[in-house]
């Protein structure tokens, strides 16, 4: 089923006209009529003011059952914190080490040692 069908059956269901659609949510009653027959896709937001303003939680919208859907069992997924050089472990240690140690250099000497660095991670 297409989402404009499925947002057609929630409304007639819970009795509400479009123009009632349009007065809890700010949309056009034509913009409505679009989704509804399949002319433009909402976005998510739209979506939303739409879950809203007939009552039901958003995974309705996409799902039949009575029940929110089980979740799958997906892997974890690592966060660029976790992907990051530096962020735990013995390169945060260094890290911190480098951070103090520049803190003590003068400006110029700090520069040079970015240079150099800048150099080296080229090769």
């Amino acid at each position: 089923m297409i989402i404009g069908e499925r947002l057609r059956l929630l409304r007639e269901t819970k009795n509400l006209s479009q123009g009632d659609i349009e007065k809890r949510t700010g949309l056009l009653r034509c913009y409505i009529s679009r989704v509804e027959n399949g002319h433009t896709v909402p976005s998510i937001e739209t979506l939303e003011k739409l879950g809203r303003a007939m009552e039901v939680p958003l995974y309705q919208l996409f799902y039949d059952g009575d029940e929110a859907p089980e979740l799958p069992n997906l892997p974890k997924r690592t966060t660029a914190d976790e992907i990051a050089w530096g962020a735990t472990g013995k390169e945060a240690r260094f890290l911190g080490n480098l951070r103090r140690t520049l803190g003590q250099m003068d400006d110029e000497d700090r520069r040079l040692l970015l240079f150099m660095a800048q150099k080296m991670a080229s090769r």
